[in-house]
């Protein structure tokens, strides 16, 4: 029976080039410039702006289509289904729109899907590969051996008794998936022909895998790197370590989103009867359930659970036609990079999704314009420019008498003229530091909610807007002018000084025509020089007052007008060094998010993330109860 197996023709012929698979003898390699070729290219905002044909997988990696059977490697989107294909997209432009704002660690499980999706597409699309996978003494290898049909792996009681990924096809051309999983040429087996069910398992890839739990930490090392790259699992378990806490913890409650890939067999049902046998199948299912994975049952998906006996080969052909089923499919590979792309997401949720709505209120930026006009004074400059105004309109207005008094009280007051006094060190700070705690703020507000690495993001571009902001509001401030300086006169004014100069000329001729009585040039009669004069001093005070009246509304609205000027030109400046940067953040996030969404849109993730709430008494106290069976 040994001899049915030789392996140096085996070696050789799975080392041949397959010149005639998918119809590229050349075998050209893929130049990693176009996601239609499966691979991946990096950067800021990732864009595939020209599209190449795919190109064929290296030599040796698929066999000859069946007869009759064109099996050439059609693009990333023709292997892989609609919906893969746009998640595996969007996970693309995820990983090109982050790598500036997200941690590379943070990245690097999406990467290595990425990475997978694009070698698993090169490689054979006609093949499935499983791997076996328990804990040592489980009867993995005499199941491989019953499912081969001849004596491939080596089985015995000294452990660990496999110490090397062995592999069984039942077809050739998967000498490039065997390759990517380092099996060597000498450990590629075939198994014994004969039947209808070899005939199945013709797409069928079998990779037997060290014991899981072996003292020999390279075991364990292999292990983990084939159960990465394998499409499916078969995890064999026995009576006494089905609920091993390191194949549960380390193994199936992470696996959980991949159940629709796994099968989990109950091996050695020999030694139990009927009766006991259904009573571990039934914890069996319980501890499954509570680690997370879903069982395939009344036609759901999920896992395949299964009792037999590889000894004595009971249950076997059950589990032979379960697999026949699985491999005519085809689709093992494309369920497990879902279930990958699913897990991706799941450890990159808490890097895109916000908590509550995030971004930038019109409140929020109204806020920040008001903080930025008190920080340049735009409320004081419009009071100014009001009281200036209204004061040269008075003193346009007002009565020569009164004009000389109020000069005289400010020469005494200031000791002669007007002199400019200018601010003290202490406003500008205060004014600094006014424009520095808005910046502070909105930034704040625009980042609250948002993952770590956006808020971040947030608050640099922020900070690279307020340096330099407040030289640039004193710049502007300086170049609106100051609008006290020189006010505008209304048109009325003219004629309201005639008026006041007509009053005070009545007052001087009313004065003169009693001086003229007095020394007798002109007939007495006092009373019309005094009417005269009263009507001058009177008419002067009421005309200063009506003009005072009717000064205050365009005075209100002249300082009305010069805030407003300084505060849109402050709240504009503002916006272009602040707002806008943090406005292209927040649509750079809002743009991975969407493309997040799209990734985790297979409800995947959410799946993973609820799935898998292990009560930790009652599985442990279980646990210790199978270990004592």
């Amino acid at each position: 029976m040994s001899d049915v197996v030789d392996e140096d023709r085996a070696r050789r012929r799975d080392r041949e080039p397959d010149r005639t698979r998918d119809g590229d003898p050349q075998g050209h390699r893929d130049d990693g410039r176009d996601s239609g070729s499966g691979r991946w290219d990096d950067g800021l905002i990732a864009r595939r702006a020209n599209r190449r044909p795919a190109p064929a997988p290296p030599p040796g990696a698929d066999g000859p289509a069946p007869e009759g059977e064109e099996d050439t490697l059609p693009p990333l989107g023709g292997q892989y289904g609609g919906a893969l294909r746009r998640r595996l997209d969007a996970l693309h432009e995820l990983v090109g729109l982050s790598r500036t704002r997200v941690e590379a660690e943070a990245l690097a499980e999406a990467g290595r899907v990425l990475d997978e999706a694009a070698a698993r597409q090169r490689l054979s699309s006609r093949h499935t590969v499983i791997a076996v996978a328990g804990p040592s003494g489980s009867g993995k290898s005499t199941l491989f051996n019953a499912l081969a049909g001849v004596p491939v792996s080596e089985t015995g009681l000294r452990r660990p008794t496999t110490s090397a990924p062995i592999a069984l096809s039942w077809s050739e051309g998967a000498a490039g998936l065997l390759d990517r999983l380092a099996v060597p040429g000498r450990l590629r087996r075939r198994p014994l022909a004969g039947g209808a069910a070899d005939t199945e398992l013709q797409p069928l890839v079998l990779v037997d895998l060290p014991d899981h739990d072996s003292a020999v930490t390279a075991h364990r090392d292999q292990v983990d790197r084939v159960l990465a790259l394998v499409d499916a699992v078969i995890w064999v378990v026995d009576p006494e370590k089905y609920a091993d806490a390191a194949l549960h913890e380390r193994y199936l409650r992470p696996l959980a989103g991949h159940a629709e890939v796994t099968f989990v067999v109950l091996n050695q049902i020999d030694r139990l009867g009927t009766e006991a046998t259904d009573l571990v199948l039934d914890d069996l299912r319980r501890l499954l359930d509570e680690d997370g994975v879903a069982l395939g049952e009344h036609g759901e998906p999920g896992a395949t659970v299964l009792a037999l006996s590889a000894l004595t080969g009971e249950g076997v052909g059950e589990l032979r036609d379960v697999l026949a089923r699985f491999v005519q499919e085809r689709t093992a590979a494309e369920r497990r990079l879902a279930a990958d792309v699913d897990a991706a997401a799941t450890r990159l949720r808490p890097t895109y999704v916000a908590e509550g709505r995030a971004g930038l209120g019109e409140r929020a930026r109204e806020d920040f314009a008001d903080r930025l006009a008190v920080a340049v004074g735009a409320q004081a400059a419009g009071e100014a420019a009001e009281r200036v105004w209204r004061r040269g309109a008075i003193r346009a207005c007002g009565t020569p008498w009164l004009r000389l008094y109020r000069w005289y009280e400010r020469l005494r007051a200031h000791g002669g003229g007007d002199q400019a006094v200018e601010p003290p060190l202490e406003a500008e700070l205060t004014a600094r530091q006014r424009v520095e705690q808005a910046v502070r703020i909105v930034a704040d507000e625009a980042s609250h909610g948002l993952p770590a690495p956006w808020a971040q993001a947030v608050r640099e571009a922020a900070a690279r807007g307020a340096d330099g902001l407040p030289e640039a509001l004193d710049e502007l401030t300086a170049t609106l002018g100051d609008p006290a300086a020189r006010p505008p006169r209304p048109a009325w004014w003219p004629a309201a000084v005639l008026v006041q100069a007509m009053m005070t000329l009545l007052q001087i001729f009313g004065a003169l025509w009693l001086v003229a009585q007095i020394v007798g040039v002109v007939e007495p009669g006092l009373l019309p020089p005094v009417l005269v004069m009263v009507a001058g001093i009177v008419g002067g005070p009421l005309v200063e007052w009506a003009c005072e009246g009717a000064v205050k509304g365009p005075a209100r609205r002249y300082g009305q007008e010069a805030e407003r000027r300084l505060r849109e030109a402050a709240a504009a400046c503002g916006r272009a060094r602040v707002l806008d940067p943090i406005a292209a953040e927040l649509m750079r996030y809002r743009e991975v998010r969407e493309q997040y969404a799209a990734v985790a849109s297979s409800g995947g993730a959410a799946r993973v993330v609820g799935g898998g709430r292990p009560a930790a008494g009652r599985l442990g106290a279980t646990r210790a109860g199978a270990r004592s069976r």
